[in-house]
């Protein structure tokens, strides 16, 4: 016979296995950025490594891919074996797309182009720190989905428009009480306040797909299409700050080895892995062709004018363009967190607010109906 303790450690069991799955399913989803930016911390440092033992990048690969360790990820054996075929990295960076994110990728290769990939390091690994940033602002957003939309609440709201609140007005007019007039407005507008709320949780959740699909999801969509997700995140401004300083970034080292001034703006535009932000810098090439200054060909690419005035500067500095720009560039790190998160704080509490007044509408417009028949009843 199965004893009280059994019974209930059981139950708790049964009760609490969905809870923790579901929990983990929300870590791991929420920490995809970050795992991301793990493999390629990782890949980074294995290229590091190699160089202080006088390996080429190539080499350190295939030498760490021989030991067969598992953990390494199918996508990375599968570099080594490309490499082991005799491609380059660059090259075999490009038949494994989902190893790095696209903007490392070419960076990476702007390194094999002035004879050393590793020389963009340093720019690699200020990219590295979005995944801080990516992760702490989701956060915001699962709190919202679990507080505020979750999906049963539209489904409420339309339940509410269909069966309830029609049902309640045939009853005041049963009675012959006049509905209260914000009953009436509420009751009439249900199906608009129901659709309010469903567009805002379809936005939000479109949102988290997005933002769990990553770079992959991004570049599959809008191939051969207009490119929709490159020309959102260019409008929004910390993701165009990121891009002006993995450009400015990689632009420093690619003139500091004496690359020429268009081709070294086309691969660090290039680097952004943002169709909008290359246009841009084709039509500045343009002008640098044309017969512009570097500085001034570059304005097109900095609404504010300081990398401009960086620019000018750095050409007249004897430590090289990348180290005049450093300051610049943690700047824009800066001011790209501290918007992402005041974006993310501004975005959960707009619809918290937005979310509190529809529902308090329709519970008061309820309780007014109510109260109505009520009152109705009592002087009977």
């Amino acid at each position: 016979m199965i004893t009280f303790p059994f019974q209930l450690l059981f139950w708790l069991a049964l009760c609490l296995a969905p809870l923790a799955v579901g929990v983990w399913l929300v870590y791991f989803l929420l920490s995809l950025p970050l795992r991301r930016q793990e493999r390629a911390r990782f890949f980074l440092d294995l290229l590091e490594l190699g160089r202080r033992e006088g390996r080429a990048p190539e080499q350190a690969i295939v030498a760490v891919s021989q030991s067969r360790d598992e953990s390494l990820g199918a996508r990375f054996h599968l570099l080594a074996a490309h490499l082991e075929s005799g491609l380059r990295l660059g090259q075999a960076l490009d038949k494994v797309p989902r190893l790095l994110p696209p903007q490392l990728t070419a960076m990476l290769k702007s390194g094999e182009e002035i004879g050393d990939a590793l020389e963009v390091l340093p720019a690699c690994r200020q990219l590295l720190k979005d995944g801080f940033s990516q992760t702490r602002g989701a956060l915001n957003y699962v709190i919202l989905i679990f507080l505020a939309l979750t999906p049963a609440a539209p489904v409420i709201f339309h339940a509410l428009s269909i069966f309830v609140f029609p049902k309640l007005l045939l009853i005041l007019r049963e009675m012959e009480i006049a509905p209260p007039a914000f009953t009436a407005t509420v009751v009439h507008q249900t199906s608009l306040l129901a659709s309010i709320m469903t567009a805002t949780s379809v936005m939000v959740y479109l949102a988290g797909l997005v933002y769990i699909g990553g770079p992959r999801l991004s570049t599959w969509i809008q191939s051969g299409l207009f490119p929709v997700f490159d020309w959102a995140a260019f409008r929004l401004p910390w993701r165009r700050k990121r891009m002006q300083r993995d450009f400015a970034a990689m632009l420093g080292i690619l003139l500091d080895a004496n690359l020429p001034e268009e081709r070294a703006v086309s691969l660090a535009a290039a680097a952004t892995a943002n169709v909008i932000f290359q246009k841009r810098a084709a039509r500045a090439l343009s002008d640098l062709r044309a017969g512009q200054k570097l500085p001034e060909a570059l304005r097109r690419l900095d609404e504010t004018g300081e990398f401009h005035w960086r620019l000018t500067n750095a050409s007249h500095s004897a430590q090289g363009f990348r180290a005049a720009l450093n300051g610049w560039l943690e700047a824009l790190d800066a001011r790209a967190f501290q918007q992402q998160q005041a974006a993310a704080q501004l975005v959960t509490t707009a619809v918290v607010l937005l979310n509190g007044t529809l529902v308090g509408a329709l519970v008061v417009g309820t309780f007014e109906a109510l109260i109505s028949i009520v009152n109705t009843g009592v002087l009977w």
